[in-house]
């Protein structure tokens, strides 16, 4: 591990809650391909894979940035539990309902409460904020360290999700991922000292975290995004078996987060100077530049190499947003601030996946990569539309306070209120 990693990992319980964090997201790139290769086992419909896989995206999305604000206001431990519960629940009335051939209906509803599923990834960072407040460089660090292990979750998840599911039984890639949220979240919340301290009556002043326009700019900007990673797993895996070769859409997904992976880990190690948000804009312009080979790509080796380029761009750029939240987030709404970012990419995971399932079935998997470049458009434009939001003169005025700016310097940022 290279030293800056190896730096931040000194303080107690570090090495500990970011395992936990590791299980616990392991469900996120597991659960929505586990559906989609599931009801595509089981039915052959990619137009039903697709929309079930977005029900739980919208689920999350809906449900997720409460269930953080909860947190913000009463601790972790005291909201993941139970959330976590019913999530597991729902799963395992989809798992049943699947397996019974039950009418479609029941599978929509099952899915539609599986979305009550923490957004892991926030509370680790949470924690990692609450360590290194005072420290900009090591929260930077942090943040990319959390990419990676975003990106490794990525690497394997989908590999677990598709194999169990095509080698073993259809259902096995959603029940592996619920084990797995369960484990973490239930590690994670047996943590006590590394807790962020709960904020019971700064959480709810001034309303939602989502009153910054700065972070209105980035939600709307990654439900763009969002619909990039949704379309591309359920058209890889339709390319995939349209090329007599199922099984290895998981290998080619992972190539796709090694990409991040790797770009994640370099770009941990620097210390870059000037605005977040610039880098934000060129990291997001850089997606949307990605997705144009695809479109001329026609076998799955090279459409491997592909994804893997496109995926370079994925992770500076959700280290970068983190930065870019804590400049227009208070710290008391730091932990829904992000998940509201994690929201908006899960409402685009589910519009891209309904999209590309529709694409697929009705024109084939080759054009169904014309979803994902369409979406890498629409995000660029939104970026590019709302980037003078993101400026640090741009927040209103109000109570200012030190923020870990990701580029080694120290920075202020307020809320700012709708206009």
């Amino acid at each position: 591990m290279a030293s800056p990693y190896r730096a931040i990992f000194g303080r107690p319980g570090t090495k500990s809650f970011s395992a936990a964090g590791l299980l616990g997201r392991m469900t996120l790139s597991m659960m929505g391909i586990g559906i989609v290769t599931m009801v595509s086992q089981l039915t052959g419909r990619y137009g039903l894979a697709g929309a079930l896989s977005a029900t739980v995206a919208l689920s999350a999305a809906g449900i997720g940035p409460q269930i953080s604000r909860l947190v913000d206001r009463h601790g972790q431990r005291r909201v993941l539990r139970p959330a976590t519960l019913m999530s597991l629940a729902a799963v395992a009335g989809l798992l049943l309902s699947a397996q019974q051939r039950w009418a479609d209906w029941t599978l929509f509803v099952f899915a539609a409460f599986a979305g009550c599923v923490p957004s892991v990834g926030s509370m680790i960072r949470a924690r990692w904020a609450e360590l290194y407040r005072d420290s900009p460089r090591e929260l930077h660090t942090a943040y990319s360290w959390e990419s990676i292990v975003d990106e490794t979750c990525f690497i394997f998840g989908p590999i677990l999700s598709i194999g169990l599911s095509t080698t073993w039984f259809p259902e096995a890639g959603p029940l592996l991922a619920a084990v797995f949220l369960a484990t973490g979240v239930f590690w994670l919340t047996a943590q006590r000292r590394t807790e962020p301290v709960p904020h019971p009556r700064e959480a709810h002043t001034k309303g939602s975290a989502l009153r910054s326009r700065g972070l209105q700019v980035l939600v709307g900007t990654f439900v763009a995004t969002g619909a990039i990673f949704g379309a591309i797993d359920v058209v890889t895996v339709a390319f995939a078996e349209e090329e007599g070769h199922k099984n290895a859409a998981s290998l080619v997904l992972a190539v796709y987060a090694l990409g991040s992976c790797l770009a994640g880990a370099v770009f941990g190690l620097l210390h870059l100077k000037g605005r977040p948000s610039r880098r934000w804009l060129v990291g997001v312009c850089a997606m949307a530049v990605s997705m144009v080979p695809l479109q001329l790509v026609h076998s799955l080796p090279l459409m491997a190499v592909a994804l893997f380029v496109a995926g370079l761009s994925i992770a500076p750029t959700m280290i970068t947003t983190m930065a870019v939240v804590e400049e227009h987030v208070p710290r008391a709404k730091l932990t829904e601030g992000m998940t509201w970012v994690s929201t908006g990419l899960a409402v685009g995971v589910a519009l891209g996946s309904s999209a590309a399932g529709l694409v697929v079935d009705a024109a084939g998997a080759e054009r169904g990569y014309l979803v994902p470049g369409a979406a890498g458009v629409l995000a660029a434009l939104i970026a590019f539309t709302g980037y003078r939001r993101l400026r640090p003169g741009a927040a209103a005025n109000g109570a200012a306070q030190p923020v870990a700016y990701g580029a080694g310097t120290d920075r202020t940022r307020d809320e700012e209120p709708v206009a």
